[in-house]
């Protein structure tokens, strides 16, 4: 359901939308979607850490995270300067890859990066192969999540989730052709700001990661 479909109650909330920080499959280059629990390394609970920082002096009145580990500790680095108890939404975890999970970049077989190509030109209705999502799908369960948040809270809420959930929640959010977010990208440990109030949502910040330099 698009924006336009969904009215909001007379209300304005900054949804602070977080990628969690790196794991050793994103240093690896593999493929990690909803069904690979992998814990952030060491760099990325750094990264982590630097984001809890930035936030420290932001007013934030509610923190949700995807259930797996590498959104929940990068939360929890956020949540921990602002006494806020984390909200866990299984409707924010990545996308379904199927056979996709934890395959490199380099080891795709030719038929299968042409079903990627395929796949990220198409409409976002074909499911990824052995048992996983489209995105369409994704973009539903997520979509339905950021509504239960928006109506349940003012002021500001941190959203801490992954790379697709991101993209198809701003898609969503703008009105804009699921195909469309292959032009987007968000780094891991990177904030995007999506301003919801009385009339239309506005993209404000996208996949900013500022608060990763060294001082």
């Amino acid at each position: 359901m698009l924006y336009s479909e969904y009215l909001l109650r007379r209300k304005t909330i900054e949804l602070i939308l977080i990628r969690h920080g790196e794991t050793q499959w994103n240093n690896q280059r593999r493929i990690q979607g909803g069904s690979s629990d992998i814990e952030l390394n060491e760099t990325g609970r750094n990264q982590a850490e630097k984001l809890g920082l930035s936030l420290k002096e932001r007013e934030i009145n509610a923190i949700y995270s995807s259930p797996l580990k590498r959104a929940r500790d990068t939360a929890q680095a956020v949540a921990s300067h602002h006494n806020l108890e984390m909200h866990i939404e299984p409707g924010l975890r990545e996308l379904e890859v199927g056979e996709l999970e934890g395959v490199t970049a380099e080891s795709l077989g030719t038929d299968f990066s042409n079903f990627l190509i395929h796949w990220q030109n198409g409409n976002g209705a074909e499911k990824l192969p052995g048992g996983g999502e489209s995105l369409i799908d994704l973009q539903n369960r997520a979509w339905s999540v950021v509504k239960q948040i928006v109506d349940n809270n003012q002021g500001a809420a941190a959203v801490v989730t992954h790379y697709f959930v991101i993209l198809a929640v701003i898609s969503a959010a703008l009105e804009l052709p699921l195909p469309s977010i292959r032009r987007f990208r968000v780094q891991v440990s990177s904030i995007s700001i999506l301003d919801f109030n009385n009339n239309r949502p506005c993209l404000k910040l996208l996949g900013d990661t500022c608060h990763l330099r060294e001082a």
